[in-house]
């Protein structure tokens, strides 16, 4: 790794009286004011020093600690924005959760594409990072939920071609910031150090220090100039190589749970952000510690700071360490610490939920709603270990109604159906378990964790659930302490996006084609001139992408497929069969080469066009539709228009009945006949999201200062789509159909404008045929239809009946029936020449009797039917298997009733003959 010592040589440190030293214990590299200071201050080199001792003048509430923080930085010329939410998918397309304050700022503003909210700026955002929930309830500090207030300031070089320029500050000043907030609170300035360590992530890269302060990382503040390039002079500690950029950005995060726990010096995190819930867990699972235990829980907390399942390699042997350094058992001090730790993990799991249902994530089986199911059934399963007894959906609308959250109602109704899911879940996984750990028992191998993870996939089974069953089975299992972060892994990431295809390199020397489909949308021709012709080879033919100065054809995206049309010169015209966009350049794909330097007249298919665009300002109609009709937490999650129809999926976390989906179409239609004005705008992407939230970006994330928004009545969405001029163009919006495409998403088919016509055409045309075909009217056909069917199921009975009565008779009367002496038992051998459910009645009717029956038919092929009573030594599905060889085909099944066949009816008296012969040999042989 590159050295970096210079960047942490700061002015602010020569002019403080700093001194930069190595840490005795760890050899990481410090800053300090304290001379004699021999160690970096950070466990495992030092043990809390404020349990039971707090490091501030006075104790804080989240609440009070939260807005300290923010009113300093105000106070120095910082704007205070409001949070994000905790779903990041919301406004960037690469990642899930919101896991630091920076992630508000990325992509867009990192880059330089946007500018931020406000330039510094301050914030307290919530956050989620899964790879913690294994450290959750164990370490005393770590939570998977959090608040990260963070101070941040954009610097660009000026002259820059970017959305900021100018230097704000940078790292002096931010390290000063750093210690006069800590000295607002009392902190003797010579306690803190600052560890040198280097920060990598989402491409860029920075020197970085952690702030340390009574044993506990209290602010980590990262300088981020560097980006990653494969010829960059410095070597980071992802092996990757880095070059400075034109940008600097301050990315600083100080943790609001643990600054609220230093305030309180409480033995744990949880008891200083969860001092109610705490409480209220402990009571319900009967948890009560004496004084001896309590004293020993508040030296085992000092020293907590040794178990991080990231860092330590055995987690049994750190354990026993903690242990010795107490002087008690590794038992007892499990037995102790490890109900409570299930309490705190549960109260913080809470939050995290409500966090996450809160900000409209539904539970499903992939991205974050995938994650909210993990948390969600890992909190059930500590809570049945533990013995917690309250609802779970009251414990998460506890920590829903302190965040402030006003959709208490349907965050209560998904965690309710959640752990009815789950628990129907694992009533189906166990069997697959038992059935796993026998086949491991008999290998002698244990499960291994990567069979845990799939089993956590497919059916919910916790670790300790499937050591239990295992057990029974006299298997073991291989289940690591990290488990639920590999769980976590597999899952929190966005989907990658395909690679663009390979580019002909004169695409990135045109300049961008100016759109003309935005300014009148209905209007369908143009002129333009041809700026290059690239040819292409697809399918073996030759085709041609055109690029043009100026377009009206709309290029495929945001689930809007491309216009058609004509290109015509004075020579020819040409179709245009796709429009595809790359880097701003449109491409036309043709049939033909109209030319370079061609002057060309484009004409749109009107009919197309149309469609599309009534269907496309029904899209977000039906969305909106939906969300007055479910609730707020629906939200898109992929759309296809289409010409006939078209498709929108929304989250939403149980099945639609008819009448709510007749209810979304009544809605949807109201807003066509209202007539709205279907309106367009370009504001500034931070007024607009400040207004308008980032329900926003329904279909997909913009990028640029400014953003397209469609405003259809009440709905406002970011838009890069065309659409009608009023509401009422569209005609009318038919929904087709709907499905679960997946847990957690539901799926519209709907037609519109005269789509919707031509589909209620067709409709009513299959029921008038039908009305014909039966003689009725057609309100006459449901009535009629049932009386039928209920007919047909009757007759069908009388059938099944009579088949029955003949079966009984022919069983009776033997007139074609052999009768035998085998085992004891009478066999009767009989030809009956009708269907296998025929066969099987005969059959079933001989053995009631209690004889042996061998009944065979040559109706379809060669068919054979064998009965055995019970305690009669004779396998059925031997018999059968000789007798179907013989007619050249085969057969089988339990040794009391089985059946079987061939092609070769024309043996199959003899084989029938041969059946006594057979029958015996049976016996002989059992």
């Amino acid at each position: 790794m590159s050295d970096l010592t210079e960047e942490y040589r700061l002015e602010y440190f020569e002019e403080e009286g700093f001194t930069r030293k190595s840490c005795t214990e760890c050899g990481a590299n410090f800053w300090t004011r304290d001379g004699e200071r021999e160690t970096c201050g950070e466990p495992p080199c030092e043990d809390y020093g404020f349990i039971d001792d707090p490091g501030f003048d006075d104790e804080y509430t989240l609440e009070e600690m939260r807005e300290a923080f923010l009113s300093f930085f105000e106070e120095h010329d910082h704007e205070r924005i409001s949070p994000y939410p905790v779903a990041a998918n919301r406004w960037r397309d690469d990642v899930l959760l919101t896991q630091a304050s920076i992630y508000d700022f990325q992509p867009h503003v990192t880059s330089g594409q946007s500018p931020p909210p406000a330039n510094p700026l301050a914030v307290s955002q919530p956050c989620i990072r899964m790879q913690d929930i294994d450290n959750v309830g164990k370490t005393g500090r770590h939570t998977m939920a959090f608040e990260m207030m963070g101070h941040h300031a954009f610097n660009a070089d000026e002259g820059t071609d970017y959305a900021y320029e100018g230097e704000v500050y940078w790292k002096d000043q931010c390290v000063e910031y750093c210690e006069e907030f800590f000295a607002s609170f009392g902190v003797p300035r010579e306690d803190v150090t600052f560890i040198e360590d280097p920060w990598v992530g989402g491409g860029n890269a920075g020197p970085a220090f952690e702030v340390i302060y009574k044993g506990l990382e209290l602010a980590t503040l990262v300088f981020m100039s560097m980006e990653q390039d494969p010829d960059g002079e410095y070597e980071m500690k992802d092996g990757n190589t880095y070059a400075r950029m034109d940008r600097r950005v301050v990315d600083t995060g100080y943790g609001l749970e643990r600054w609220t726990w230093m305030s309180q010096g409480t033995p744990t995190v949880y008891e200083a952000i969860y001092p109610e819930m705490i409480a209220t867990l402990k009571e319900s699972a009967g948890i009560e510690l004496d004084d001896e235990e309590e004293e020993l829980v508040h030296r085992a907390s000092k020293l907590a700071g040794h178990l991080d399942i990231d860092e330590v390699e055995d987690m049994d042997a750190a354990r026993d360490n903690l242990a010795d350094k107490l002087d008690v058992s590794t038992e007892r001090l499990h037995d102790l610490m490890r109900p409570l730790e299930d309490l705190y993990a549960i109260a913080d799991h809470c939050r995290t939920l409500a966090y996450m249902f809160g900000d409209g994530i539904v539970p499903s089986n992939v991205g974050t709603g995938y994650l909210a199911r993990m948390v969600l059934r890992r909190t059930v399963r500590l809570m049945d270990t533990v013995g917690v007894t309250d609802d779970l959906a009251d414990l998460v609308d506890v920590q829903a109604d302190r965040l402030g959250y006003e959709n208490r109602s349907t965050i209560r109704d998904i965690v309710r159906k959640e752990v009815a899911k789950y628990e129907e879940t694992l009533e189906r996984g166990s069997r697959k378990v038992e059935q796993l750990a026998r086949d491991h028992a008999e290998r002698g191998e244990p499960i291994p964790a990567s069979t845990l993870v799939d089993l956590y996939d497919s059916h919910g089974l916790q670790p300790d659930m499937v050591e239990e069953i295992a057990a029974e089975e006299g298997a073991e299992v291989d289940a690591p302490d990290d488990f639920y972060s590999l769980v976590a892994e597999r899952h929190d990431s966005a989907e990658a996006f395909e690679d663009e295809e390979a580019q002909d390199d004169r695409l990135g020397d045109l300049p961008e084609t100016e759109s003309l489909y935005y300014e009148d949308q209905e209007r369908t021709e143009f002129e333009a001139v041809v700026l290059d012709v690239f040819e292409r080879e697809t399918d073996g033919d030759t085709a041609y992408d055109v690029v043009l100065d100026q377009t009206r054809f709309y290029p495929e995206g945001g689930g809007q497929p491309a216009d058609r049309g004509t290109l015509s010169t004075d020579d020819a015209t040409i179709q245009v069969e796709d429009v595809q966009k790359r880097d701003g350049v449109v491409l036309h794909r043709t049939n033909e080469n109209p030319g370079k330097g061609e002057f060309v007249r484009g004409q749109v298919d009107w009919d197309r066009r149309e469609r599309l665009m009534a269907h496309h300002t029904a899209t977000h109609i039906v969305v909106h539709a939906a969300r007055q009709v479910l609730g707020e937490h629906v939200r898109q999650a992929g759309a296809q228009k289409g010409v006939e129809s078209s498709r929108i999926d929304i989250r939403h976390y149980e099945r639609l009945d008819r009448e709510t989906v007749k209810e979304i179409e009544h809605r949807a239609n109201e807003v066509v006949r209202e007539n709205t004005t279907v309106h367009q705008e370009w504001p500034d992407r931070n007024e607009a999201e400040a207004q308008h939230g980032f329900d926003l970006y329904q279909g997909g994330i913009p990028a640029g200062e400014n953003i397209r928004l469609i405003h259809v009545g009440d709905d406002v969405q970011a838009c890069g789509g065309t659409h009608v001029s009023r509401t009422g163009d569209i005609g009318a919006i038919k929904i087709l159909n709907t499905e679960r495409v997946q847990d957690g998403v539901e799926r519209f088919t709907f037609a519109a404008g005269r789509a919707a016509i031509e589909h209620v055409q067709e409709q009513e045309d299959y029921l008038l045929d039908a009305a014909d075909t039966l003689d009725v009217t057609p309100d006459e056909l449901p009535e009629t239809a049932e009386r039928f069917f209920t007919e047909w199921k009757e007759r069908g009975k009388q059938v099944e009946d009579l088949k029955e009565q003949l079966a009984e008779a022919r069983a009776g009367g033997g007139a074609d029936a052999e009768e035998v002496e085998v085992a004891g038992t009478t066999a009767v051998i009989q030809r009956v020449d009708g269907d296998m459910d025929e066969l099987r009645a005969t059959a079933n009717a001989l053995v009631d009797d209690g004889n042996i029956a061998v009944v065979g038919s040559g109706k379809s092929g060669a068919q054979f039917v064998v009965g055995v009573p019970d305690g009669v030594p004779v396998n059925a599905g031997q018999v059968v298997s000789e007798l179907a060889s013989m007619v050249g085909g085969g057969g089988g099944g339990p040794p009391d009733f089985a059946q079987g066949g061939g092609p070769d009816s024309d043996k199959l008296d003899d084989a029938l003959a041969e059946a006594p012969e057979i029958l015996r040999t049976v016996v002989a042989e059992s």
